[in-house]
């Protein structure tokens, strides 16, 4: 029998209980889950498939297939169906289908989590490139020459990039500081200044 500690789930919006997400905070098992996907279509006939969202529990121990199964019919009336998650990264991909832009693409900010569930170094995990580029066209587009004009700008536009700053604050304080030195020593026009001294 196959137990793990990382289970996949359906969650479908016309059989879940409304307070869904109180009787998940309620089971104390860090989870997470993705947006609405009410905008998919069944390439078969074009029509668009029920709203569900995809979920994933997160427990301290290994947990058989039944024992899952029947937590989640019994407390969220999900489908009996359950999948051992075999790539997070993967998992996090198919929640906002970024790795299929054939279908409908949805907003990482609509992702929940909860009981624990550390969403921004989990998305930070799943994206670290993506992430470190964006913080990089932020410093060249807002001219910012030091750290803390970084920290408050993300500060107040994006928590999640806040974290990665955190995170990589040697890299961004390096980088800054070259940009200080570079800045300093070109004129208005590009060309080297004469330093006193």
């Amino acid at each position: 029998m196959k137990r793990s500690s990382k289970w996949a789930f359906l969650l479908y919006e016309e059989s879940a209980p409304e307070n869904y997400l109180d009787i998940l905070e309620e089971l104390h098992i860090p989870f997470v889950l993705s947006p609405w996907h009410d905008r998919d279509v069944h390439k078969s006939t074009g029509e668009f498939k029920k709203s569900h969202k995809h979920g994933a529990l997160f427990f301290d121990s290994l947990k058989s297939y039944e024992q899952v199964s029947s937590l989640l019919q019994e407390k969220l009336n999900a489908p009996a169906h359950v999948e051992i998650v075999m790539s997070p990264k993967g998992m996090f991909d198919y929640f906002t289908h970024a790795e299929n832009p054939e279908k409908t693409l949805y907003d990482v900010k609509d992702i929940v989590s909860g009981c624990g569930f550390e969403l921004e170094k989990f998305l930070l995990e799943q994206n670290i490139e993506n992430f470190m580029s964006e913080v990089i066209d932020i410093i060249e587009e807002n001219h910012f020459v030091e750290f803390e004009d970084l920290v408050r700008f993300a500060r107040k536009e994006n928590t999640l990039l806040l974290a990665l700053i955190i995170n990589k604050t040697y890299f961004f304080a390096k980088y800054l500081d070259s940009r200080r030195f570079n800045h300093g020593k070109k004129g208005k026009g590009g060309e080297n200044v004469e330093e006193d001294g």
